[in-house]
């Protein structure tokens, strides 16, 4: 009995790596673990879209107070660029943007860490900033411009505004998140205030606090479209309603792409910066 129950458990056992590698293939599957495709292959759709939006409007299916053909936002684009319109347009826009992402990351950081390590500072400080969450920037505008009429200071501050709010939650939730018992560590080897912060608050809440300045950057840019929708005599959202009283879409749509490329870079510059910052993560994990 035992020989043949040896023998039946013997023949049995090829049957599982035989279903394990079939689990693991229909696995691989869903996940869409393939094989990447070239990067060029990305381009593909966007090329094509171009191309079929020059055909329809070469053909007159799309008409240029519409939207202007590929060809024609080029050649404005050259214009632009070369009367010195678009340079000091970016240059006006990148310093409202600047100061109020200084001015909303300031805010930002000391409220975001009085919440995060003070219960008195939570129940003062995060109501409020909670209301103005909540609050559209088109419905501060009417205000922004009876306080401080329409200048500068009121499209810095609704950029401080886009800027504050995404880094603050992000920094609150990347410091309630710190693993406590680093605390506890930090008690035992008797750290002082300097090294608290060095060794446990920057290390926990830097991952979180750097994908909260990715999205302020995001929500700067929006904040800045509406900003320079308040009487502003320069920059790309005064260059935008000026094309849009002459229905130039062609400008309009170069201010837009200026506004996307403007987005996309700063959220490159942080990505690197945050691969370079959390360098020792990639280090602890391959130790």
């Amino acid at each position: 009995m035992a020989t043949t129950t040896e023998v039946r458990l013997t023949h049995r056992r090829p049957a599982a790596p035989a279903r394990e590698l079939r689990r693991n293939t229909r696995a691989r599957a869903l996940r869409g673990d393939r094989q990447p495709l070239p990067w060029e292959v990305r381009w593909l759709s966007p090329i094509g879209l171009v191309a079929l939006w020059q055909l329809a409007s070469a053909v007159g299916w799309l008409p240029s107070n519409i939207l202007a053909a590929p060809s024609a936002i080029f050649t404005r684009l050259g214009s632009l660029v070369a009367d010195g319109t678009l340079p000091n347009a970016i240059g006006a826009s990148l310093q409202r943007a600047v100061l109020g992402f200084l001015l909303g990351a300031a805010i930002a950081v000391v409220a975001g860490v009085i919440v995060g390590l003070s219960r008195i500072g939570d129940a003062v400080l995060d109501p409020p900033m909670q209301m103005v969450r909540t609050v559209p920037l088109l419905g501060l505008v009417p205000l922004f411009i009876i306080w401080f009429g329409i200048g500068e200071w009121s499209k810095m501050l609704l950029v401080a505004i886009g800027v504050a709010i995404p880094l603050y939650l992000n920094l609150v939730a990347a410091l309630r998140s710190i693993d406590p018992e680093l605390y506890d560590v930090a008690d035992s080897l008797d750290l002082t205030v300097a090294q608290r912060v060095r060794h446990v608050l920057v290390p926990g809440a830097l991952p979180g606090t750097l994908v909260g300045l990715r999205q302020a950057l995001g929500f700067a840019w929006l904040a800045l479209i509406v900003a320079e929708q308040i009487s502003a005599t320069n920059g790309l959202g005064f260059m935008i309603n000026n094309a849009r009283d002459f229905l130039q879409t062609d400008t309009i749509v170069i201010g837009l792409l200026t506004y996307a490329l403007l987005g996309l870079l700063t959220d490159g510059a942080v990505r690197v910066l945050e691969r370079r910052a959390l360098r020792w993560r990639e280090t602890g994990v391959r130790a």
